[in-house]
């Protein structure tokens, strides 16, 4: 079963960068879809970002595109969000997730999901 702990959130300024972690306990990392997904205060978890099992595939939402940069190292049991140019739009709970399935950018379709992290972009 995935497990998953989320680290690496914190404080940026605008313009700065930080890298999430998404890191499997259970290592079974490789046999699952990952997805990256934000939630900031008042509104709805939307999706960020995601990549399939082998790294072949990745989309971005058009608010980060350009910005971050999704991968995964299945040897570690472990995926990645590299933030760069960030916003204070940005700010916010960040959270990954895992799925059996293919791909997708609906949160309902993600089985698992770590606690999250959070990341605050000041200005």
């Amino acid at each position: 079963q995935v497990r998953l702990v989320e680290s690496g959130g914190g404080w940026a300024q605008a313009g700065g960068s930080l890298r999430l972690s998404c890191a499997d306990s259970g290592r079974t990392f490789s046999r699952y879809t990952m997805g990256w997904f934000r939630q900031a205060p008042g509104k709805e978890r939307e999706f960020v970002s995601f990549i399939s099992r082998g790294s072949a595939t990745t989309y971005y939402a058009d608010s980060v595109k350009g910005r971050f940069t999704i991968s995964r190292d299945n040897a570690q049991n472990t995926g990645y969000l590299q933030m760069n140019s960030l916003e204070p739009e940005d700010t916010a709970v960040y959270y990954c997730a895992a799925r059996q399935g293919p791909v997708s950018v609906r949160r309902n379709d993600y089985e698992y999901w770590g606690q999250g992290t959070q990341v605050t972009v000041s200005s």
